[in-house]
């Protein structure tokens, strides 16, 4: 896909923010949600996504909307890093399919990146729910404390 198109709101993310998709939720208010990737590239990958703009890319988004969703991604660095303690943490976003976009709307990619572990392939394998619940649990504790 291009980076100018239709917004689809049948994509994975539109329909999470509708609740007809689960999700490991981390954070949620009304412009922002941030939940965990079911095929994370690194233990710990969160995404945040806003939730009212039907933006498919940086381009389509406003400021406003933006800035909300950098600060939830600010926020979540700092929980992930203090509960998980990696040696760096990787945050992305990608527009378009030829820079690695695969969904159709805005998200950023916090990666938290360990000493001597490479990076899994983007969408190479899904997480075991036992894994992520446990995540979520001890991710949500960190949040509320």
């Amino acid at each position: 896909m291009s980076l100018h198109g239709d917004y689809d709101a049948q994509n994975i993310f539109a329909q999470i923010i509708r609740g007809e998709a689960p999700c490991y939720t981390l954070y949620e208010d009304e412009d922002v949600l941030a939940f965990l990737d079911v095929f994370p590239q690194s233990f710990g990958h969160t995404l945040v996504i806003p939730k009212r703009a039907a933006a498919r890319n940086i381009l389509d988004i406003d400021a406003a909307s933006l800035a909300k969703v950098m600060a939830v991604v600010q926020r979540l660095t700092r929980v992930l890093i203090d509960e998980l303690e990696p040696a760096g943490v990787q945050v992305a976003q990608f527009n378009g399919a030829p820079a690695g976009q695969t969904v159709f709307h805005l998200h950023m990619h916090i990666v938290p990146r360990f000493e001597g572990e490479k990076l899994s392939v983007h969408a190479g394998g899904k997480a075991s729910a036992e894994e992520l619940a446990a995540l979520q649990a001890r991710l949500l504790q960190r949040i509320a404390g």
